[in-house]
């Protein structure tokens, strides 16, 4: 059991032997950079290292509260969940949580291919994605005969806002520090305007992210992305690259500009600049957006539960989640009462602005 920072370079270099021997996307959450930069700004975080004939033949990196009770690294904010194993080694859960003096162990979304956690999830959810393997061209096409009145649109706003407000510009990778804080203020604004929890109040959150975007490694690398016009940032949005996958995280725009929708104007100058880099895949996350559905190719499974182990950690662990878990999970599958807490968030934004 160790901390982040305290992983050897050659133990580092394993983890990603094994994540680039797995068949799922090389989402850069799972990578070892990743994990250490929470450690950095999670004091809790730790990495189980598991051995097998004298050689490491996994990892579970988490963090861990009180009583053992466990979570998923980064939980809250990790877009991409779950233990790096070697292919064919599939250790006791229950076992595995003993070893790690954890009484259980949360995720909200894990990989799809988790063969030791998905049978411990509770729901599954839908993470969409942007296929862009083939090219950026190819990903048009397929806009254009699924969503032809979408990309007609959004190109000609495109052409609207050059004209009315100034040059377009797009920069892929923009290492303006102002640029991220604008991102943040921006999205910071978009969270207290719907009602929901302001992440960068979090000052973890924040010291994570600005981590982040100083992080240069091949398989994760923090890539703020901007739009600009006329000079000014119109749309932004900050997340994580390996060499095949950009994780989608934070985009954000400002809204003086909206009648151009300059964020769907932004996710495809990503897409765009993403196939040229190599990368194959834009992974946007779980949660119904209406973006979303406008932009996706595809779809991939994540899940949301916790393995346990018996004990007062465990029961503290489900008091403290389950209720509202499944609260949270009653509404979404329910349109009408989806909307109406949706409004009601709104609602409170603005009595709270008042």
């Amino acid at each position: 059991m160790l901390r982040p920072q305290e992983l050897g370079e050659g133990e580092r270099q394993h983890w990603r032997e094994l994540r680039a021997r797995s068949t799922a996307p090389r989402n850069p959450f799972m990578e070892p950079e990743f994990t250490d930069v929470v450690g950095r700004v999670r004091p809790r975080a730790r990495v189980a290292v598991l051995y097998d004939g004298g050689e490491a033949a996994g990892f579970l990196p988490h963090e861990r509260g009180p009583l053992g009770q466990g979570r998923a690294i980064g939980l809250g904010v990790s877009d991409c969940q779950g233990a790096v194993l070697r292919p064919g080694l599939t250790p006791d859960t229950r076992q595995l949580l003993r070893a790690c003096a954890l009484s259980s162990f949360a995720f909200d979304n894990l990989e799809a291919e988790q063969e030791l956690f998905v049978p411990h999830a509770a729901e599954e959810h839908t993470a969409y994605v942007i296929d862009v393997e083939k090219g950026y061209e190819a990903y048009e096409s397929v806009l254009r005969a699924q969503s032809p009145k979408f990309l007609k649109t959004t190109l000609a706003k495109e052409r609207r806002l050059g004209r009315q407000v100034g040059d377009v510009r797009f920069v892929f990778d923009e290492r303006e520090p102002a640029a991220l804080r604008t991102l943040m203020e921006w999205k910071s604004a978009q969270y207290r305007r719907t009602g929901r929890r302001d992440r960068f109040a979090q000052e973890w959150i924040s010291r994570l992210v600005a981590r982040l975007a100083e992080t240069r490694a091949p398989e994760c690398t923090g890539t703020l992305s901007v739009l600009y016009a006329g000079g000014r940032p119109v749309a932004a949005h900050f997340g994580l690259r390996s060499a095949t996958v950009l994780a989608c995280w934070f985009p954000a725009y400002d809204l003086d500009f909206a009648k151009y929708s300059p964020g769907l104007v932004l996710h495809l100058r990503m897409a765009e600049a993403a196939a040229a880099e190599g990368i194959g895949m834009l992974d946007m996350g779980r949660g119904a957006a209406e973006y979303k559905d406008s932009l996706k190719t595809g779809e991939l499974p994540v899940y949301e539960g916790s393995a346990t182990r018996p004990g007062a950690g465990a029961a503290l662990h489900w008091l403290g989640r389950e209720p509202a878990r499944r609260a949270h999970g009653f509404v979404r599958t329910r349109p009408r009462l989806a909307s109406l807490a949706a409004r009601t968030l709104k609602g409170m934004a603005r009595l709270r602005r008042s």
